[in-house]
């Protein structure tokens, strides 16, 4: 069921669709068409059904906060945050939010415990099917704004998930194609899947060509997360959103990265290492097993589709930084320069640096000698769905015997490099890629 602010958002997306059509209009000086008396009929429609479902939802809470009689003893809010007396149309948003996550999760574990102490502020954000009667049946969503907080710091803070081209889903949509052109090489009438064009007087007629189009198709996967936590840490609200927030912000963080670099698309996100789109470059005659040459890194560098270059980060494991410290470019017979920029320094940077381009250890990546140990990466050109905020629930059953509450965390995503192969240029034998990756040295 939709809350009081969802729906209200709504009709601030509906309106301002119709916003658009009579601006549009206006700056056109002209009627709407046909088509657009439609859409602006079909939009406030739908807001007038909204304001239906809103008027009702108001209604029903000012009956259940009025006549509402919490079982047992109420767990009172602090005087001095929310009061539950609150009036007008933000009602609901006032009195139902809770100072911390860590609060929210103990009020969570003491209503789905013998206890039946309810917070009336956990009221609004149940799960569909909550009976405060039945504990089996307890079940708590965490309100958005913890929601959203733990996957916004995974997406701020995470090296690789921040950098992704990411979307959003909303509605009932749990999966999304993404038109493009199906390109996979520049030379002439391959441009854009086949177009061609040519110059006046090149040929006494010119042949129609059209471009040639692919989907990109992604499904929402599932990454679960369960947490379990005993009573004592359970006393304490600090300590509790301390432990749980700081450790699933770094799984997803790792488990999102991991799947981004390393999916099988199988239930999962499909990774760089399995896109059609990597280009591999071969080690160098008679290397060594277990090393990394600056013919490499050059190599690698002319392989990028040379528009990816700005926005490209090489992505290594830290086993492999004792090559690159000592990697050199020999000038002559008796000197030479640095290849690898470490951090600050020479780079005046917090990361180190390669061709200019920022050098990020991660432990995805694998180890040295290993295919995928370094990486030229355009992440930008990785598109991501998720569904938005994090959904949480919890059950004090599934450990009841140990003391401890079991709280599980759902986040949906998929993703997949915008590239189904690699690009043939126009001139030179060479593919080139988004996404470039040094071959095994064993």
């Amino acid at each position: 069921m939709k809350t009081l602010t969802v729906m209200r958002e709504e009709v601030n997306q509906h309106l301002g669709k119709v916003g658009e059509i009579r601006a549009t209009c206006r700056a056109e000086s002209r009627d709407p068409s046909k088509e657009e008396r439609q859409n602006m009929a079909h939009h406030l429609d739908q807001v007038e059904e909204l304001e239906k479902q809103i008027a009702l939802e108001e209604r029903t809470q000012n009956i259940i906060s009025r006549v509402e009689k919490p079982k047992g003893e109420v767990i009172k809010p602090d005087p001095n945050s929310h009061s539950r007396i609150e009036v007008g149309r933000d009602e609901q948003e006032t009195r139902d939010k809770f100072h911390s996550f860590g609060e929210m999760l103990v009020a969570v574990r003491r209503a789905c415990s013998s206890e039946r102490s309810v917070d009336p502020r956990l009221i609004t954000t149940r799960a569909s099917g909550l009976n405060k009667g039945v504990g089996a049946d307890g079940g708590f969503l965490v309100q958005t704004e913890h929601a959203t907080g733990l996957l916004k710091n995974v997406w701020e803070n995470g090296e690789i998930p921040k950098r992704l081209n990411k979307i959003t889903l909303g509605g009932a949509a749990n999966s999304l194609s993404i038109n493009g052109l199906d390109e996979t090489s520049r030379a002439n009438g391959s441009r854009a899947g086949g177009i061609v064009s040519y110059w006046k007087g090149e040929a006494e007629s010119a042949t129609g060509s059209k471009p040639k189009f692919r989907q990109i198709d992604l499904k929402l996967n599932k990454l679960i997360g369960l947490c379990y936590a005993t009573d004592e840490l359970l006393a304490d609200a600090t300590a509790l959103e301390s432990v749980i927030s700081t450790g699933l912000q770094s799984e997803f963080d790792f488990r999102i990265t991991d799947a981004v670099i390393n999916g099988t698309g199988a239930g999962q996100p499909l990774g760089i290492m399995n896109a059609g789109s990597l280009v591999t470059v071969a080690k160098e005659s008679g290397q060594t097993a277990d090393t990394v040459k600056y013919e490499n890194i050059c190599k690698m560098w002319a392989r990028m589709i040379a528009s990816s270059r700005r926005n490209a980060v090489w992505i290594i494991n830290q086993d492999i930084e004792p090559q690159l410290f000592t990697m050199s470019l020999a000038v002559g017979t008796a000197g030479g320069g640095p290849v690898y920029l470490p951090p600050g320094g020479a780079s005046a940077s917090p990361y180190g640096t390669l061709f200019g381009r920022p050098v990020i250890a991660i432990e995805q990546a694998q180890t040295l000698g290993d295919k995928g140990d370094i990486m030229l990466c355009d992440f930008g050109q990785y598109v991501a769905i998720d569904k938005g905020a994090m959904k949480k629930d919890v059950s004090m059953h599934v450990k009841f015997v140990e003391d401890e509450a079991a709280f599980r965390f759902t986040y949906r995503f998929d993703g997949q490099p915008v590239l189904a192969s690699a690009i043939t240029p126009k001139n030179g034998t060479n593919t080139l890629s988004h996404f470039v990756a040094l071959a095994n040295r064993a």
